[in-house]
Order: structure tokens, then sequence, then C-alpha cells
């Protein structure tokens, strides 16, 4: 599926956001396009990108499908080459892509393990390395990592938070590094986001989903839960130029103060 063009794209920035099938990475692909990116919408099945894509273009952006398993060395450096070839050298990345595989400790397997850390850790460094060519060789780029309150500590969730916890410390290490080639790294650390994965943890509970959300709700300063256009608002804010001196910075989008 070659890129597909709603109305007249000009001189623009070509994004790559990975699990942009759904929820907040469908999201920020959403928001990014409306402010002016080519965006690739990157997640493990092509078809699953259909709607995500078709909503970009329906609102006159430019957006193209491309599957790839992010924690496939070699399968990430063909889908970065791929956009290049199609959208132009990608200069913004979002590292969404994310699973869970919750369990207490002594219930965790080595799979549910290594499948967190594969997919949230290997795979925001390897589409780092390879996008980070594109955007030193330009002088300029951004890239946002998905963290989550878990980073903080979650019961049940070792791998997760150990995963989301590794990214914060990969962020403020790439900003670092990537910082003198004009590039800058940040997070961002969404809390409670009502998406199909917060569903999932509901019914894995047991708990029904009003409910769930309620409590969620009465936890919170804001007394409200997060929407996945909250953090997307975030994202497009940290791949601006408005952001140029805020590196290496991890922000709570959480309805209060977390960290």
């Amino acid at each position: 599926m070659g890129p597909r063009r709603g109305g007249t794209v000009g001189r623009h920035r070509v994004a790559i956001v990975t699990g942009a099938a759904q929820g907040i990475g469908a999201e920020a692909a959403r928001r990014l396009a409306r402010e002016g990116h080519a965006v690739a919408v990157l997640d493990l099945d092509e078809h699953s990108c259909a709607d995500t894509v078709a909503d970009i273009v329906d609102k006159g952006g430019m957006a193209t499908a491309v599957a790839a398993d992010v924690a496939d060395a070699e399968a990430v450096e063909r889908a970065v080459t791929r956009v290049a070839d199609e959208l132009g050298p990608p200069v913004v990345l979002v590292n969404n892509a994310g699973v869970t595989r919750d369990a207490l400790l002594h219930k965790m397997t080595e799979v549910d393990w290594d499948t967190v850390i594969g997919v949230h850790m290997r795979g925001a460094f390897l589409m780092s390395r390879a996008a980070q060519a594109h955007m030193t060789r330009a002088g300029w780029g951004r890239i946002v990592n998905i963290s989550s309150v878990s980073a903080l500590g979650l019961r049940g969730q070792a791998n997760y938070s150990a995963a989301k916890a590794g990214l914060q410390g990969l962020t403020k290490t790439l900003a670092i590094e990537l910082g003198p080639f004009g590039v800058t790294v940040n997070a961002v650390a969404p809390g409670f986001i009502a998406t199909e994965m917060t569903r999932r943890t509901a019914e894995r509970v047991g708990v029904p989903w009003e409910d769930y959300v309620d409590r969620a709700a009465a936890a919170i300063p804001v007394r409200r839960v997060g929407e996945p256009a909250d953090v997307a608002a975030v994202v497009a804010f940290l791949a601006s130029e408005d952001a140029g001196f805020v590196a290496g910075q991890v922000i709570y989008v959480a309805g209060g103060p977390k960290g």
C-alpha cells in the first residue's frame, strides 16, 4: 500500500508512529497529520492501519501504512528505508508500540518478560537507531517515547513497569547523545487512558468497564480518566519547533502530579 494523499500536501516533515493502528498511537498519528506531517502509520499488520490512514487522508493529510515487528532489527531497517523512499526522510519518531503480559512475579514466565521488554525496549532502541540517521543528516529531529506511570511501579506488571522505566533512561541518554545534532528526545508518561488496552485490563481483573473507569477517575485529581487525544496533544508539542529547548524530559499526562 503506497502513500495516500488527501488534498494538497506541500512541504512537510515525515513522522513515524509505531503501534499506530489504534489507541494512543492512532490518535498521535492523526494529530501529527493535522499539524502538517506526512505520517507513516506503523503496526504489526498493515491492514490494521487502514482506519488510521483513512482518517488522515479523509481530512486532507498524507499517510501510508507500514507493517513491521519493531523487535525485529531487519524488519525495522526495511520499514524505515521504505518510509524514507515513499514519504521522505523521517525526522519525527513516536515510539508507542507496546504490549502487556500481566502477571505476579511468581506466575510470570520468561516469555511474558521477554515479549514485553522486546516490544517496548528493544523496539524503541531499534526504531531510534534506524531513524536517527535521517535526523542527524537533516540536522533536526524529534523522538518521543511513550512511557507510563507504571514506570513508578504497579502490582502485576513487573515486565511492563521495567520496560516503561527503561524507556525513561533511554530517553535521557539519547537526549544527551543526539542533542548536539539538533535532535531532541523526550518521553510522555500517560496515566489512566481509556483505550482497548485498559479495557482488556478491566476484563482481566473481572471489573465492569464503567466501574473500572469510575474507580480510576475518583483517584485522579482532575476527576476524569484520560483520552488518547490528551496524550497526542503533548506528543504534538514535543514534535514541534516550539519544543526545541525541551530535551531529556519525562512529562506525565496523568491528571495529577507523578514522578
